[in-house]
């Protein structure tokens, strides 16, 4: 398992006190297939020095991605914007809680400027929560795309937006800015919310990737979510119902690993076997595309997958069928 690297600028792991760890909850060995070697390659360096150069933040960093060694290698990052500092406290996320600092205005040029000195076709874009803004950062996600734009215009951007709770006008202005794809993770079954994901809603984040198809219907959404929560295979069956219902077209699925002892406890690890099956069963239900696999994340592989995505719509036949 590839641990956290040192972050940007590193601050104190802000933890609410719910996320406590009981003692005498089983932590379960990890499986042979959910092991991954460490980042030592000359690409995973270079990627990392542009990282520094720029002063940026990556959740690849910030969550501990077992997929960083891969993917920095071939120079793929996900950008991870509006500070390293989040409002909310989810039980299974690894990014720091408390009170984050004012926005960096300076914060789309320097990304832009990464993306292109990286030469990406693809970049993913995503950010902490900011339920202490207006508009929850919806203005910053457009001022980065258009950035991006400006210096990089081959490349293809996709989002992985906040769900914008309370937050009127925000959606619009972000799927006003074009991105290629838009991506809001569900994260879990709604049984689980309570626990996993307190601050959020499950039928608002539905809602919020149905209105992003009302806004404009050719843009692609994603969302994604972690299995080995507590959850039963028939409540995965009706989330990936509940995503068709809002049009989505892209759903990926992957093992929740647990970053401490302090989150929320990995339940069970899912076989492989059971992964290809939440694929199949995905892929009949009108999905364009399925990612699920133990160690799938959703901006794994994001830029061969939106290529898929895209000829997928295009034969109008599922990626899956192919």
């Amino acid at each position: 398992m590839v641990t956290v690297l040192d972050t940007v600028s590193p601050r104190p792991r802000l933890r609410h006190p719910e996320k406590a760890h009981r003692p005498d909850q089983e932590v379960l060995r990890k499986p042979d297939w959910i092991r991954v070697r460490a980042p030592v390659s000359k690409g995973y360096s270079e990627t990392r020095q542009i990282v520094r150069e720029h002063n940026l933040v990556t959740v690849c960093e910030e969550a501990g991605c077992p997929n960083i060694g891969e993917c920095w290698d071939k120079k793929h990052a996900t950008f991870m914007i509006m500070g390293e500092i989040c409002t909310r406290a989810c039980a299974f996320c690894n990014v720091a809680t408390g009170r984050p600092l004012p926005l960096d205005g300076s914060e789309p040029e320097s990304v832009a400027k990464a993306v292109a000195k990286m030469e990406l076709n693809h970049v993913v874009i995503t950010s902490v929560d900011r339920d202490d803004l207006a508009d929850g950062g919806a203005q910053h996600f457009a001022d980065v795309i258009h950035a991006i734009r400006d210096r990089a215009p081959g490349t293809t951007i996709e989002i992985l937006t906040p769900d914008f709770l309370r937050k009127d006008g925000a959606l619009e202005v972000v799927v006003a800015a074009r991105p290629d794809v838009f991506n809001h993770n569900l994260e879990t079954v709604p049984s689980n919310y309570l626990t996993v994901r307190p601050g959020a809603r499950y039928f608002h984040s539905i809602r919020l990737l149905q209105r992003v198809k009302e806004l404009d219907p050719t843009m692609f959404t994603k969302s994604g979510i972690m299995v080995g929560l507590g959850e039963e295979r028939n409540e995965v069956l009706q989330l990936m119902d509940d995503l068709r219902t809002a049009d989505v077209d892209f759903l990926t699925i992957g093992q929740y690993l647990q970053p401490t002892k302090k989150h929320h406890p990995v339940k069970t690890f899912v076989t492989p076997d059971a992964f290809k099956s939440y694929e199949t069963v995905a892929y009949t239900k009108g999905f364009l595309m399925v990612s699920s696999s133990p160690l799938t994340r959703s901006s794994h592989h994001a830029g061969e997958d939106f290529a898929k995505l895209k000829a997928a719509r295009e034969k109008k036949v599922p990626a899956g069928s192919a």
